[in-house]
């Protein structure tokens, strides 16, 4: 009889005098003990559910508010039937307790979930595909939430057109997860496209952009890979500020790590960060990335890198191709953290 009222049911708007808005108004429970059919009605509101609660055996309502932050949540209804004891005391007292716990947990709940959708959102306005700067170089990225976190990172990357059709690739990760990493990127992607129409070089930008974080007081440090090619030159040039390294997919499908100068992370103040410029001929891929994209539990995170030059991916086709298979042979089921990946290449 009971599984009618499974589900979620139709709007009610709870008059004043009923017993549930009674609880919510005063934030105490409220008891009705061998409940006539009076009394039934102004627990339920809906005649239908008093039948129900009636043909089921049911003799007396609990109910108790779910209060958090000095405002209410909701309700906790709780009936007894048959032989059973009408509601005691102690009964009202172990309820009320159990309710509190509960609404803390509803509350945190709902604002954890509202937390991550803004936080995902912010990301994915900023995440957008990053632009074709010069028509001799082609871009691709993508961007994964983790599967086993309902909190998205401060994961981010741009690609940003430089005089003499040379392209600025940025690769970063600010430290923790939520809407708090999520802002804390878009103020230092904000910062790096500023700096970075200086035309300096990638080590003299990171010095700049460390330098501007600690002075403003951002509390959050991260990870950041600059690369500048320049199609001309034939070149690449990198520089890291803690960040992984990023790897070179030859058109033959070999790949190798550019094991780059380590240097300390974006607001730290320290700064002293080192460039290496290599060849960078056509048909080389360059791939940039965040950890979630490598790292795993229980293994050396230089391991891991390493492991990227085992790989076998299509080199010939669209740079989304090659996303897309990295991602699949990488992934092992959901990533343990958020990753995103940024191609690119010379164009034909």
């Amino acid at each position: 009889m009971l599984r009618q009222l499974g589900g979620p049911g139709q709007y009610v708007d709870v008059p004043r005098g009923v017993a549930t808005r009674h609880c919510l108004d005063t934030g105490r429970p409220w008891l009705g003990n061998l409940a006539s059919d009076e009394l039934f009605q102004k627990v339920t509101v809906d005649r239908r559910r008093t039948e129900i609660f009636r043909a089921a055996g049911i003799h007396s309502f609990l109910i108790a508010p779910l209060i958090t932050a000095g405002r209410p949540v909701g309700v906790v209804l709780l009936g007894r039937a048959g032989s059973s004891q009408p509601f005691d005391d102690d009964d009202l007292v172990t309820i009320q307790a159990l309710a509190d716990r509960a609404a803390l947990s509803i509350d945190s709940a709902r604002r954890y979930s509202y937390e991550h959708t803004m936080a995902l959102e912010l990301q994915r306005a900023l995440l957008s595909e990053p632009r074709t700067p010069h028509p001799a170089v082609e871009v691709a990225a993508r961007y994964l939430p983790s599967g086993r976190s309902v909190l998205v990172g401060g994961d981010w990357y741009d690609s940003i057109p430089l005089p003499d059709s040379r392209t600025l690739l940025v690769m970063g990760d600010v430290m923790g997860h939520g809407f708090q990493a999520a802002v804390a990127m878009s103020q230092y992607r904000s910062l790096l496209r500023t700096i970075a129409a200086s035309d300096a070089g990638v080590d003299r930008i990171l010095d700049e952009l460390d330098r501007q974080v600690a002075h403003l007081g951002l509390d959050r440090l991260a990870t950041c890979l600059l690369a500048v090619l320049d199609p001309g030159a034939g070149t690449c040039t990198a520089a890291s500020a803690g960040h992984l390294p990023p790897a070179a997919v030859r058109p033959d499908g070999s790949i190798e790590v550019l094991w780059l100068p380590a240097g300390p992370p974006i607001g730290t103040g320290l700064g002293g960060y080192e460039s290496l410029t290599v060849q960078w001929n056509r048909g080389t891929t360059l791939l940039l990335y965040t950890d979630g994209l490598v790292e795993r539990r229980g293994t050396d995170i230089d391991v891991s890198v390493q492991a990227l030059e085992t790989l076998s991916l299509p080199v010939h086709g669209p740079l989304d191709d090659m996303l897309d298979t990295a991602l699949a042979r990488l992934a092992n089921g959901a990533f343990e953290d958020d990753v995103a990946i940024l191609t690119a290449r010379r164009r034909d």
